[in-house]
């Protein structure tokens, strides 16, 4: 069974039990609180030098870091992960495309508007530049889902649950939606999908056993 080191707070963690609920494979969670330091602890660290979650053991003292990695090894052979060549690189440009201009921005004004005591003044003077880079983002997702359904053929994939996870999100952190239709029915589309959870879902305690 895998064990997911995650933080409850972060869309990073939550893309990946996103995608192993979507999946319904069982896993054992182990919480992680980033505020507290507790991924830069020696032991952590022993795990993932880097000192980031999400963090998934594939077996026993093998570990995985980076949430669309991760994306990709928990979803291969599943219809997350397409299989033809051009989709599967039409859902890396995505997902690429998250991690460069969606998560940097939308991502970072999350984490300082909402899980930081008085982030707003202390990142005052980044706070434009976040939002003018997330609108940016945000425009470029609205031009493709006017014409598609979803970011990789005619279902969602993995770049879809990678999209979500702080789009999802921008609202809470002073983007405006309202502007952007296709993206907000995007959004509905995708947690419509069967096995979608909501961020501050968990698993059930039996998944939590040792």
């Amino acid at each position: 069974m895998y064990t997911l080191y995650s933080d409850q707070r972060s869309g990073n963690s939550y893309k990946v039990r996103l995608a192993l609920a979507r999946l319904g494979i069982p896993y054992r969670l182990v919480e992680i609180d980033i505020l507290r330091g507790e991924s830069r602890t020696p032991e952590f660290l022993a795990k993932n030098p880097n000192g980031q979650i999400p963090l998934l053991e594939v077996a026993p003292g093998r570990y995985l870091a980076e949430s669309n990695a991760i994306l990709w090894y928990v979803a291969g052979g599943t219809t997350l992960a397409p299989e033809d060549r051009i989709a599967r690189a039409e859902a890396l440009q995505w997902m690429f495309f998250e991690q460069h201009s969606l998560e940097p921005n939308i991502g970072a004004a999350y984490f300082w508007l909402c899980l930081i005591k008085g982030g707003r003044e202390l990142q005052r003077h980044a706070l434009e530049d976040w939002l003018e880079n997330g609108y940016r983002a945000l425009g470029v997702m609205e031009m493709h889902l006017a014409k598609h359904r979803f970011f990789v053929g005619e279902h969602s994939t993995i770049a879809d649950i990678a999209l979500y996870a702080y789009t999802h999100l921008a609202e809470q952190c002073d983007f405006d939606l309202g502007r952007y239709p296709a993206v907000r029915a995007w959004l509905e589309r995708v947690a419509g999908e069967p096995g979608h959870v909501p961020m501050e879902w968990q698993p059930e305690p039996l998944a939590l056993a040792e």
